[in-house]
């Protein structure tokens, strides 16, 4: 196998496990495993599990920016593109691996001195409000933009969290509907 396919191989096997079990219930023997790879091969490319883990939610957010940007934009323009933010995410909600969020999964299992992990979160969380930010300046051009899609982003954020909670879709709709009346 290329080394490039070997490591794709290697996050896509870590993304399902992290997401799916969790950064410490996930050990580095059930990644070889699933991954039908060596130790040996595992540490050619990654020297630790830190570095998988980065990986992973490097890997988690990047599909997830490109499919909630392509998904609101198809949208009608206007605010239907920032409340397809929500639609988007009660499709993800009803996919069968919804598992909530994976920043705030890892995050909650990780030392809060472990910086490099928190950097990289707290990173990919900008990076969203910075999606939010231009489909606002996009859409609702006379909003403070800034404070909007923060605001936006912390409904988004909220509805994650509850939905998981909660295991249904009620906070997901409830966060469509403020978001549809702070946009009117």
């Amino acid at each position: 196998m290329k080394h490039a396919l070997v490591k794709d191989t290697i996050i896509h096997t870590a993304s399902g496990l992290f997401y799916k079990n969790g950064y410490n219930l996930t050990g580095i023997n059930e990644i070889i495993k699933e991954a039908g790879i060596a130790k040996a091969t595992l540490y050619n490319h990654f020297s630790s599990k830190e570095e998988i883990c980065l990986a992973y939610l490097k890997y988690k957010n990047s599909t997830f920016l490109k499919e909630i940007e392509t998904f609101a934009m198809k949208a009608p323009k206007g605010k239907d593109q920032l409340l397809a933010l929500f639609d988007f995410l009660t499709l993800f909600f009803n996919g069968k691996e919804f598992n909530g969020c994976w920043c705030i999964r890892t995050i909650a299992e990780i030392p809060l001195e472990n910086e490099i992990i928190r950097a990289e979160i707290q990173r990919q969380k900008k990076d969203f409000i910075a999606v939010i930010d231009q489909l606002v300046k996009s859409n609702i051009p006379n909003y403070n933009n800034e404070r909007i899609a923060r605001q936006i982003y912390v409904l988004y954020e909220g509805a994650v969290a509850e939905s998981h909670l909660h295991q249904e879709e009620w906070p997901i709709l409830a966060a469509r509907e403020i978001c549809n009346n702070l946009l009117a």
